[in-house]
């Protein structure tokens, strides 16, 4: 197993909570979440903490609104460096949750790509169906082949389209490593049965 996996997303707010504390479930590890902007009091790491249980490893940065984490440092005049994010110490490999899509901003010079590319993990790919998520996905897709990030698979979240997950796979040569559907209210039973279904 790797060191650590990356979860990254083609868009902000389409399931990369939830496929994390799947994948935590299914693959027994840790998790990390390297920057928190809003929601700190029900943040995505106590999302995952209360729906899978792994070891959680504290945030570097935990940012008050909910917004870009370039644009929430900055109104509270805080200075990130792409150095300061170091892979926490583990046994057990860790789930990496990115925040937004992955050319999202980080920085105002870097973006959570770079986060990728910095902390040198391979990733796994989540995608939502909605006008555009082709486009998105592929563009997603082309950026890490171009700068040879390793995909380990995608994960599709959400309401099923046939036809927009056929053509990504057929173009990306990419393998499906979970389907996760809607579900109105996320429980620990659910991401348990979702566990299930991955090898």
């Amino acid at each position: 197993m790797y060191k650590a996996i990356g979860v990254i997303g083609i868009h902000t707010g389409i399931g990369k909570t939830v496929t994390s504390a799947v994948l935590t479930k299914a693959w027994h590890t840790d998790y990390w979440k390297p920057i928190q902007a809003g929601s700190l009091e029900n943040s995505d790491s106590i999302l995952v903490q209360q729906w899978s249980g792994p070891k959680i490893h504290p945030e570097r940065y935990r940012l008050i609104e909910a917004i870009s984490p370039h644009a929430a440092a900055k109104g509270e005049k805080l200075q990130i460096k792409l150095s300061d994010f170091i892979l926490p110490k583990s046994e057990r490999t860790i789930i990496v949750e990115t925040a937004g899509g992955l050319l999202s901003p980080l920085t105002d010079e870097h973006t959570m790509f770079d986060l990728v590319k910095h902390l040198q993990v391979p990733v796994v790919v989540v995608i939502a169906h909605y006008l555009g998520s082709i486009n998105h996905s592929m563009l997603t897709l082309a950026v890490l082949k171009q700068t040879q990030i390793p995909v380990l698979g995608l994960v599709f979240c959400g309401k099923t389209n046939v036809e927009s997950e056929a053509f990504i796979l057929r173009h990306s040569m990419q393998k499906v490593i979970a389907r996760i559907p809607f579900i109105n209210i996320v429980t620990k039973e659910f991401i348990a049965e979702q566990a299930l279904k991955i090898q």
